[in-house]
């Protein structure tokens, strides 16, 4: 095995990764070599944003993974979509930007993790935001990660965001501020139409940095820990052969909610019971790896319409394709330009009377399921995602093997409390729907169906059509040191291993309401902070006891 030395190895070149290797490679003195399992971000369905359809469950750009069949989900098992490319997940995902509320940081601050309350983490949201309204009270501007409106309107949108407003859910121009309650378009991470991943917004910049190295096709087995039980390096498949690397300050896991406890538990890192019976040997203890994974479940509803245009009759026509294709090519807009959601909306059931938790993504059209062609009558769907679920599910190795898929179990709808939610939600968006700003179009639900109508029939109808919208979190948690089930400290340090932190969505305690890549890029540019202030005490440690041995 060849060796190479670095001050931090960063194991990942998603969102968290990609913001890491640019933030601790603008100190020229600082070594910074960048992992990543994947290949380049070179692929042009990548870039042009309806090509998320092409990317997910691709092995070009996804690892592909699968839960285990779900209980309450009629015993479905799910694609389980995760980037595996240069920018991660913000390759092929949905580019909503969105911070969640200001409520769910104090939670976290609440819950034994200083430093996090929405006070403290809001300038951090904005140290990397280019928001196209320009700088402001709450947002930045000029910086990497652009933020721009949607170049697109639909009418049959307006008339849902129109009727939202009729069941008194008003409209907004900005679900960023804190609290996120209303309905419109949501803005995204594109710039001009094209997709702004998190390879072109921090990796990009940093590369031509001699401090940086970037290897792709670079998969980590495992982390190397010396006999004191800190970690110094990892070893990695680099495009076939094994290879170590040593950090000689710290290693920063950031392979997301799926990847980071796989990496753990290979290293022998996580629940003692676990590893023995998969014969890795325990160096430590961590009984809260892999577990209170969490996710959003959304419930897609579908309604067919008529006297109005949407995406399911373009696609089916030649003519209808081609002019779409010209408007992307001539102006970057229009349907090729879309987000996979167009039209948010934020809503509270009865069970939280003052703070959304409900939230929709509205698309102008149809289908049975992801991957599936588009129905050819008009549609739209109107998904709803329980914000704060109190399901709490788990992923782990089931093999020593590299390579072995995972066990994935998100639990969906393993509480009562969640499926009495998922039954008021489809309750709201019937009643949404039923408002008289949409009764020109003569909306028809066919997914799942009128026939649904007592509390039982709708769970049931939920454990039908329910499925990931892809904001797995939480298997890596922060939280206090008394905390037995925290596997990072709120510093983002492993419990208990020195020289390794995990800086993902795995770390986060909970579910933000709200989509999952922005507070991912925000966990990331705080975690620079620490890292590098950490370096700084340290150096200037070793200063002093140079000077006073120099002295004595």
């Amino acid at each position: 095995m060849s060796q190479n030395s670095f001050d931090y190895i960063i194991v990942g070149a998603g969102t968290a990764g990609c913001v890491l290797a640019n933030r601790l490679s603008k100190d020229p003195t600082i070594r910074v070599l960048l992992l990543e399992a994947g290949g380049r971000d070179n692929y042009l369905w990548i870039h042009i944003p309806v090509g998320y359809l092409y990317c997910i469950d691709n092995p070009r750009t996804d690892w592909c993974y699968r839960t285990q069949a779900e209980p309450r989900l009629q015993n479905r098992a799910l694609l389980y979509p995760r980037g595996k490319v240069l920018g991660g997940s913000s390759s092929i995902n949905g580019m909503i930007y969105m911070r969640g509320q200001a409520a769910d940081y104090e939670g976290w601050a609440a819950q034994g993790c200083p430093g996090w309350s929405w006070q403290e983490v809001l300038p951090y949201f904005k140290r990397s935001e280019d928001h196209h309204a320009g700088p402001s009270a709450m947002h930045g501007g000029g910086n990497e990660l652009r933020v721009e409106r949607q170049r697109l309107s639909w009418e049959i949108l307006d008339a849902f965001r129109q009727a939202a407003a009729q069941a008194g859910i008003p409209p907004t121009e900005d679900f960023n501020g804190g609290d996120n309650f209303g309905c419109g378009y949501f803005e995204v991470n594109q710039r001009r139409g094209v997709r702004w991943n998190a390879a072109k917004a921090f990796l990009r910049p940093a590369l031509r940095r001699g401090n940086l190295s970037v290897l792709t096709q670079a998969e980590v087995q495992q982390l190397v820990l010396d006999e004191q039980g800190r970690c110094t390096g990892v070893i990695a498949h680099v495009k076939g052969h094994l290879q170590k690397f040593t950090a000689h300050e710290e290693v920063l896991l950031s392979s997301g909610a799926i990847g980071s406890p796989l990496t753990l538990e290979r290293s022998g890192l996580g629940s003692a019971r676990r590893l023995a019976r998969l014969g890795i040997p325990v160096r430590r203890d961590l009984p809260g790896v892999g577990e209170n994974l969490q996710d959003h479940l959304q419930l897609r509803m579908a309604f067919k319409v008529r006297g109005v245009q949407t995406l399911n009759e373009q696609v089916h026509s030649l003519l209808g394709k081609g002019l779409m294709g010209l408007r992307y090519l001539a102006t970057r807009s229009g349907p090729l330009a879309m987000a996979p959601s167009q039209l948010g909306c934020f809503a509270r059931s009865p069970m939280s009377p003052l703070r959304a938790d409900l939230e929709y993504h509205v698309q102008p059209l149809s289908l049975d399921r992801f991957g599936d062609p588009l129905h050819r009558f008009p549609a739209f769907t109107a998904s709803v995602c329980d914000l704060r679920p109190s399901s709490r599910g788990s992923v782990h190795l089931v093999s020593a093997e590299a390579g072995a898929a995972p066990q994935i179990a998100p639990n969906y709808l393993s509480t009562e409390r969640d499926r009495q939610l998922a039954a008021s939600a489809l309750r709201l968006t019937r009643h949404i729907v039923s408002r008289p700003a949409l009764a020109p179009y003569q909306p028809e639900e066919f997914l799942p169906g009128p026939q649904a109508q007592s509390p039982e029939e709708l769970i049931a109808a939920a454990g039908r059509i329910g499925t990931t919208i892809f904001h797995p979190v939480g298997s890596c948690r922060m939280g206090p040191e008394h905390d037995e089930l925290a596997v990072v400290t709120p510093d983002l340090r492993v419990r208990g291993v020195r020289g390794l932190r995990v800086v993902d969505a795995s770390v986060m305690p909970c579910l933000p309401s709200g989509n999952t890549n922005a507070p991912t890029t925000m966990i990331a540019e705080k975690a620079a902070d620490m890292i590098l202030l950490a370096r700084q005490q340290r150096l200037r440690g070793q200063d002093n006891a140079h000077t006073h041995g120099a002295t004595a």
